[in-house]
């Protein structure tokens, strides 16, 4: 696990620093999601919050020339302080097939805070095929299986505007692996 002192040093990985975001990443942030379809595109103000609040939980890749190129949110759901929920996972797209979002992700799990998760939980809709992709490979890479149900219901809970969410939960039965 990470400590606290280690999370403030990036991490270099070829071309990728990987790091805690910051307030003023916000806005990079919320014009990479923009691009980076089909994600929901939250306020700006939204994107600051996560980048303030919820930094030790989120994650961002950038590149050598300074590009906001990699960005995951998520927190520690309140009342299952061992669930880590991810919540968005943006990659641009020149800098997509080149596993910066494994990266990232294994990255953020194995830090301090995360020390006492056991799961991972986020919701994906039917029709995103790269993010089924990426957490059925890190959970293949943590020696366990995705687990998947229904959460929120594209009539009951959207009222039809958005397609249904489904639950996926990844357990940590031993350590936690790190993405090559």
């Amino acid at each position: 696990m990470l400590t606290a002192e280690a999370m403030t040093i990036p991490h270099v990985d070829d071309e990728v620093t990987y790091r805690l975001p910051k307030a003023k990443d916000g806005a990079a942030v919320w014009q990479l999601v923009r691009i980076c379809k089909p994600l929901d595109e939250n306020s700006l103000y939204c994107n600051l919050l996560q980048c303030d609040h919820f930094a030790a939980t989120s994650i961002i890749a950038e590149s050598r020339d300074g590009a906001i190129i990699g960005w995951i949110s998520g927190y520690l759901i309140p009342d299952e302080p061992q669930t880590l929920f991810i919540w968005q996972v943006a990659v641009a797209p020149s800098a997509q097939g080149k596993g910066i979002a494994r990266k990232m992700l294994s990255r953020l799990v194995t830090r301090d805070i995360c020390r006492d998760v056991t799961a991972l939980r986020t919701t994906i809709t039917d029709d995103n095929a790269p993010s089924w992709a990426l957490f059925t490979s890190f959970a293949k890479m943590q020696g366990s299986s995705l687990e998947r149900q229904l959460h929120f219901d594209s009539n009951i809970h959207f009222g039809g505007a958005h397609p249904t969410e489904h639950m996926v939960t990844i357990r940590f039965t031993e350590g936690v692996e790190q993405a090559a």
